[in-house]
């Protein structure tokens, strides 16, 4: 982190530089951090893009304290159920059956490629980007945000704590469970609950999960081996209407933050 207090400023991607800034930091993060790849991965640019880029709206977080050319620290793109309709689907469809979300006929929002470089995560940036995040939603009118989010590593047994506890404790429920798609679904039912350590689960589950679990989000049945990206995904599901007052108070809390 900068040698200085962070100046953040936080926005949607207007230009074609903002849309660089923030894949240069998504390739800093899931390539050079996670061991990533990608179809369309830039090395010699240093840029993890993909086809579905100009369809997504991307807020990014940028610290302007930093150099020029290296303000960007976090990002989360967004995709409308509107925009999806445009292009045929979801992002996620690759890995997981939306079908539960597509016949809700509620208004969703999709979130992808969320991250934040190291130095900044568990901190106010996070609550910088609940802040735009929960913006956009009021002004889209969006009912349920959902979007995977990943564990590193493709071995769901080194994994089994953590994804039995979400399974366990965390499930969706049936009008919202989503499901893995063959090939590379796995089940997370690896271990009863009874013989889960839960704090060495919960502290081996990424931040960006627990935060959105202590939200009343939900995970889909089953997660998703991704080989490309060194990953192993689950759906995360935030259903607002079934937010209850605590866990609203915490996520407008963040967005007046």
């Amino acid at each position: 982190m900068s040698q200085t207090s962070p100046d953040f400023q936080l926005c949607l991607a207007r230009t074609e530089a903002d849309l660089r800034a923030a894949q240069r930091l998504r390739y800093a993060v899931f390539v050079e951090e996670l061991g990533g790849t990608g179809e369309m991965v830039d090395h010699d640019a240093r840029l993890e893009q993909d086809a579905f880029d100009p369809f997504f709206d991307h807020l990014i977080l940028f610290d302007r304290a930093r150099a020029d050319g290296d303000q960007a620290v976090g990002v989360y793109r967004l995709l409308r159920g509107d925009q999806a309709a445009k292009i045929g689907r979801f992002y996620s469809e690759t890995e997981y059956d939306l079908g539960p979300l597509r016949r809700s006929g509620r208004k969703l929002l999709e979130l992808g490629r969320s991250c934040l470089l190291p130095d900044y995560r568990g901190g106010a940036a996070m609550y910088h980007l609940w802040n735009g995040l929960s913006g956009y939603v009021a002004n889209h009118g969006i009912e349920v945000l959902f979007g995977v989010a990943s564990f590193h590593g493709t071995d769901p047994q080194a994994l089994a704590a953590p994804l039995s506890l979400l399974h366990h404790r965390h499930l969706a429920p049936e009008d919202l469970r989503v499901a893995a798609l063959p090939p590379h679904a796995a089940s997370m039912n690896l271990m009863p609950e009874d013989q889960i350590d839960r704090r060495r689960a919960m502290l081996d589950t990424p931040a960006l999960i627990k935060a959105y679990l202590r939200l009343g989000g939900v995970v889909g049945e089953g997660a998703w081996i991704d080989h490309a990206f060194n990953t192993t995904d689950v759906c995360l599901i935030l259903d607002t209407a079934r937010m209850n007052a605590t866990q609203r108070a915490i996520y407008e809390k963040a967005g007046r933050a």
